[in-house]
């Protein structure tokens, strides 16, 4: 069980070694394609010249993280707002988890435990914190009691709503399908 989205194999390959890279790429999941998302973490590595640390990222000069986010092609739409948010993530995991990303998982009693621990991380609310939730369990086995209903319908199996569905590319087609239909409904019911 492991993320397969349609980037470099070295960027999955870092997603599926890396907490840290799977946790800001789930960070950066947001008014971007996935696929660019996920393959940040490890344009983020080769630009810095190793694979950063929690540590290292929530103390990094913030002008110079902007910088190498910006950098072309930037690893965000957004570079100068997301390489500050990378950076208050990184904060949370010094501060409560002693820089391990793996620590928001690594002793939940529950799913619910986990999915407050996950949305309160800066810039996770209840869609984006279930969705990590979900990618934990669907992908990476990280799978405490209680964990799909914790995600909601993120956590149903055979879902195919989000970045925790993909397995291939015809998975993503019907992710994007979906992501599709439920944009439509939203503007529909709007107008």
């Amino acid at each position: 069980m492991t993320l397969s989205l349609p980037i470099d194999p070295e960027a999955n390959a870092l997603l599926a070694r890396s907490p840290l890279a799977l946790l800001l790429g789930m960070v950066l999941d947001q008014q971007v394609p996935m696929e660019k998302a996920f393959s940040s973490p490890y344009v983020l590595a080769q630009r810095i010249g190793h694979e950063p640390d929690a540590r290292e990222l929530a103390g990094y000069d913030p002008e110079a993280l902007v910088t190498i986010f910006a950098q072309p092609p930037a690893l965000h739409r957004f570079p100068k707002a997301m390489a500050a948010r990378v950076q208050e993530v990184c904060r949370v995991l010094v501060e409560r988890y002693d820089g391990d990303p793996a620590g928001l998982w690594s002793d939940v009693t529950d799913g619910r435990e986990l999915l407050r621990r996950v949305g309160e991380l800066p810039g996770f609310g209840k869609q984006k914190a279930q969705i990590f939730v979900a990618l934990l369990g669907k992908r990476f086995g990280i799978a405490p009691a209680g964990w799909r209903e914790a995600a909601g319908g993120y956590g149903e199996a055979e879902a195919y709503r989000s970045v925790a569905d993909v397995t291939g590319p015809e998975a993503l087609r019907q992710v994007r399908e979906y992501k599709q239909r439920m944009k439509a409904e939203a503007k529909a019911a709007k107008g």
